[in-house]
């Protein structure tokens, strides 16, 4: 039993570290330049990714503020399950509004930001799950409530699409403001999530950075492939 958790732990390591590429390559490779090509004031446009920065910070000091919790106490059981799950379809409806908004602006671009979000989405949706089944619910309630939270990015996405529509510059707007959110989950949630163990080994090292380089040279090749 040990084994396999030993196996999901180095495989989520590698996901994760995919995922670090994937966002990397989106924002640097497709998204901030769509974005300043498209901004007729490259200043504004370096504030909304510094905003993005700033909105996503925020965002998860709210969330993690309302986590804080003793996972041991039977008192926090259900509390814990309902924050998770709003946390989470907070999160899912805003990763849909940025999906929405970068199809408005292209297909290509909207493809390479709906796969870094699901790549970034899985390693965190399988410690939700966690989290939802240590909280109490059975296996098949945690992944019914998971599913639930999950078609909150879709309700983004349509809100996304009908806002793009009636409000002049809402993609423009919203464009490097997720090109600002992916760096941040990249650099502060996912690195340090690779980056915790002292004891890894050189090898395991260059196994995230290969898969890192993977996950960048994903997004090149669906930027000249889309070109």
């Amino acid at each position: 039993m040990s084994f396999n958790k030993q196996r999901l732990y180095k495989m989520l390591e590698f996901m994760v570290s995919f995922a670090v590429g994937v966002l990397f390559g989106d924002a640097f490779i497709h998204i901030i330049p769509e974005a300043f090509s498209h901004g007729s004031n490259q200043l504004l446009t370096s504030m909304l990714i510094l905003a993005g920065i700033m909105m996503f910070f925020v965002t998860e000091k709210i969330m993690r503020w309302h986590h804080c919790h003793n996972p041991d106490a039977d008192s926090h059981v259900q509390p814990i399950v309902a924050l998770n799950l709003a946390g989470d379809g907070v999160h899912n409806f805003i990763d849909g509004l940025l999906i929405g908004a970068s199809y408005i602006i292209s297909i290509p671009i909207g493809i390479a930001t709906t796969l870094a979000v699901i790549f970034h989405e899985i390693p965190q949706e399988i410690g939700d799950f966690a989290i939802l089944v240590r909280g109490g619910l059975s296996i098949p309630k945690a992944l019914f409530f998971n599913f639930l939270c999950a078609l909150t990015a879709v309700a983004g996405a349509i809100c996304s699409l009908v806002l793009g529509v009636r409000l002049a510059g809402y993609s423009q707007a919203l464009l490097p403001v997720t090109a600002g959110g992916f760096i941040y989950l990249a650099g502060s949630d996912l690195i340090p999530e690779i980056q915790h163990r002292c004891d890894i080994k050189l090898a395991e090292s260059l196994k995230q950075a290969v898969f890192i380089m993977l996950g960048i040279g994903v997004m090149l090749l669906l930027a000249i492939f889309s070109a």
